[in-house]
C-alpha cells in the first residue's frame, strides 16, 4: 500500500504495479477480455451484487479489466481525485464528464476558450438535445451575470487553448457551489501532475491521456475524474453507454506515465529558453504560456500550479502567408495536431474565429508550438533559419 507520506514522483514510480511476492513482475500484465468466467451462480450473483453495490469487478469486458483498473487508480491519485473512469478519447472523456449532470431543459455555461471539438460537442449534440448553452469570457470575468435558475453546469479550461487564458478556479467554484451547480474543468495541460482542479473546488476533472499520461503519441486515451459526490452520474452514466478502453491501451498508457516526472520538468525548461530568444525577436509581438511573467492570469499560474508544460503560442507580426512559409521551413518542428508527446510540434490556430466574446481581430497570426525533448539550442537554431522567411 502507498505510504501517504510519498511525493507524486515516487507514486507515479510505485502505484499501480503488482503485490509484493518472492517473485514479481515489474509492471501488470496485460489483459486482454471480453468474457469473465465463473465457478458456479454463486460466484456470478456475489460479482452481480458487488456492481450493483457500486464496487469495481472484473465482471465484462466493458467494465473494465485489472490492467484498466490499475491505471484508473493512477490517474485518481494523479488527479486528488476519489474515482476515475477511463474511454477512447479526450473528447469522448468531455462528453461523457458533461452529459451525466445535464437534461433537456438546463443551462450550461462553456468557456470560449474550450478545445474547439468541444463547441461541435455542444452543437451537435447538446443543444438538439435540448440544452442552452451559452459561452462566456475565457477569464470568467462575465460569468455571473450568465448565471440562470436553471443553470446546471459549467466548464472551463484552466488554462484556455491556444492563447492560455488564466482562470481563477477556487473564485468560480465559490459562485458555483452555493447555486448547486456541477464545475467540470479540462484539466488536459496540467494532467494532475502540474494542476489538480478537484483541490481548487471542481466537482469533475477531465484529461486527454493521449497527451503527457501517455507521453509517447501512440495511444487515445481520456480520463474522468471527479470528488465522492460527483462519481455516481459519471459512473452509471460511462456503464449505461460502454465506454471502455483496451488492455494493451492501458499498459502502454501506465509505462508512460511512469515518466512524467522527468518529461515535464524537461518541456518547461525548454520552452522557457524558447521564450526567452523569442522574447529578443522584433517578428514576435507576444509570447503566450502562463509561466511566462508578462503572460495575463501569472499570478494565478504561479499560485496554483506546480509547474508549466511544452505547449505554448506566438503571435507574429506578420501576415498570415508569410507566416504559413514559415512554418512551412521548420524541420524540427513538425506540423501535426495533438501535444504531450516527446517531440516538437507545430499547428496553426483560428483564434478569432474561436472567441465569440473576446474580439480577436486586430491580432496578428498566433502559431501553437510543442517543445518536446529534443535539445532546446537545436529548437532555438530550427526557429531562427525559418524566421528568414518572415523578412
Amino acid at each position: 500500500m502507498t505510504e501517504p507520506t510519498q511525493s507524486i514522483r515516487t507514486r507515479l514510480v510505485q502505484r499501480s504495479r503488482p503485490e509484493r511476492g518472492q517473485r514479481r513482475v515489474v509492471n501488470p500484465p496485460v489483459y486482454r477480455a471480453s468474457t469473465v468466467l465463473y465457478e458456479n451462480i454463486a460466484a456470478l450473483r456475489a460479482t452481480r451484487a458487488e456492481r450493483a453495490a457500486g464496487k469495481r469487478t472484473f465482471s465484462y469486458g466493458t467494465h473494465g479489466n485489472p490492467t484498466t483498473f490499475a491505471l484508473e487508480d493512477m490517474i485518481a491519485d494523479l488527479e486528488g481525485g476519489y474515482r476515475t473512469r477511463l474511454s477512447g478519447s479526450g473528447l469522448a472523456a468531455i462528453a461523457f464528464g458533461l452529459m451525466p449532470f445535464l437534461k433537456p431543459g438546463d443551462h450550461c455555461l462553456i468557456t470560449e476558450a474550450a478545445y474547439e471539438p468541444v463547441r461541435k460537442f455542444a452543437q451537435a449534440f447538446l443543444t438538439p438535445w435540448g440544452v442552452n448553452c451559452e459561452i462566456y469570457k475565457a477569464d470568467g470575468s462575465d460569468i455571473e451575470a450568465r448565471f440562470k435558475p436553471n443553470t446546471k453546469l459549467v466548464y472551463a479550461e484552466v488554462p484556455g487553448s491556444q492563447t492560455y487564458e488564466m482562470l481563477d478556479l477556487a473564485a468560480l467554484a465559490a459562485k458555483t457551489k452555493p447555486r448547486g451547480i456541477t464545475l467540470a474543468v479540462d484539466n488536459t495541460w496540467g494532467s494532475g501532475y502540474l494542476y489538480q482542479p478537484l483541490n481548487h473546488g471542481a466537482d469533475v476533472s477531465m484529461i486527454a491521456g493521449t497527451k503527457h499520461i501517455v507521453g509517447h503519441s501512440d495511444v487515445l486515451l481520456g480520463a474522468v475524474t471527479t470528488t465522492k459526490e460527483a462519481w455516481g452520474p459519471v459512473h452509471e452514466m460511462h456503464d449505461a453507454f460502454g465506454i471502455c478502453i483496451s488492455g494493451d491501451d492501458a499498459y502502454l498508457a501506465l509505462r508512460g506515465v511512469r515518466t512524467m516526472a522527468v518529461r515535464l520538468p524537461v518541456h518547461q525548461a525548454t520552452t522557457l529558453k524558447i521564450c526567452e530568444w523569442a522574447s529578443n525577436r522584433p517578428e514576435i509581438a507576444t509570447i503566450l504560456w502562463p509561466a511566462w511573467p508578462n503572460h495575463p492570469g501569472h499570478d494565478i499560474w504561479k499560485r496554483d500550479f506546480k509547474g508549466a508544460c511544452g505547449l505554448f503560442s506566438l503571435e507574429f507580426k506578420a501576415s498570415q502567408a508569410k507566416v504559413d512559409a514559415f512554418i512551412d521551413a521548420l524541420h524540427c518542428f513538425q506540423i501535426g495536431a495533438s501535444w504531450g508527446g516527446y517531440e516538437s510540434l507545430v499547428n496553426l490556430t483560428n483564434v478569432p474565429a474561436q472567441r465569440v466574446v473576446t474580439d480577436w481581430s486586430k491580432r496578428g497570426p498566433i502559431v501553437r508550438f510543442h517543445a518536446g525533448l529534443e535539445d532546446p539550442a537545436d529548437l532555438i537554431r530550427d526557429l531562427e533559419q525559418a524566421m528568414r522567411q518572415l523578412a
